[in-house]
């Protein structure tokens, strides 16, 4: 389990930039899953290359009721399904029950015998470090928290601080 959690580091990011969504900034969930379908190679190519779309709002059945699963994909090199579940707000720790029920519910009745168990991705607008770390730190399916974001920093504006940093780098040397 420790191999595989590590794995899913080096793989998945911590934040994605999804700024080619041109998301308004109070958007909803399906807005964002929407959008997301919308700009698939976009999508993809920001999460990797060894990704397959497996379905949006992929049904599970269990018991007498049915769950949707917001985003399922296959990765190649982990040989899993990947959940990922969109939040369109701060990272809660009642998602991860959820996305547990999930992963529970694809390992025992969509994941084929020769498949590693399945991960899953919180997607969220934002999360606090220490809250993440609380709600994994007993977790026992291999999930994350990663972070989205929908417009990047404008490029003059990153250019000005940069040249500002450099200017007081100049003047602390002289």
């Amino acid at each position: 389990m420790r191999e595989l959690k590590q794995d899913l580091a080096k793989i998945f990011k911590d934040t994605y930039i999804l700024d080619f969504l041109n998301l308004p900034k109070n958007h909803s969930e399906k807005d964002l899953r929407s959008a997301l379908v919308e700009n698939f190679k976009h999508f993809v190519l920001e999460f990797g290359k060894d990704f397959a779309f497996v379905g949006e709002e992929y049904r599970i059945s269990v018991g007498n009721n049915d769950y949707f699963i917001d985003l399922l994909f296959y990765h190649r090199e982990l040989r899993c399904l990947v959940v990922f579940e969109l939040k369109i707000d701060d990272f809660k720790p009642e998602y991860l029950g959820k996305l547990n029920f999930y992963l529970e519910a694809l390992d025992r009745d969509v994941k084929k015998k020769h498949e590693n168990p399945s991960v899953g991705i919180i997607l969220c607008k934002s999360k606090d470090l220490e809250v993440v770390e609380y709600a994994l730190s007993r977790n026992m399916s291999p999930a994350l928290v990663s972070e989205y974001k929908t417009k990047l920093i404008p490029k003059n504006l990153l250019q000005n601080k940069l040249h500002e940093l450099f200017i007081q780098e100049e003047e602390k040397l002289n």
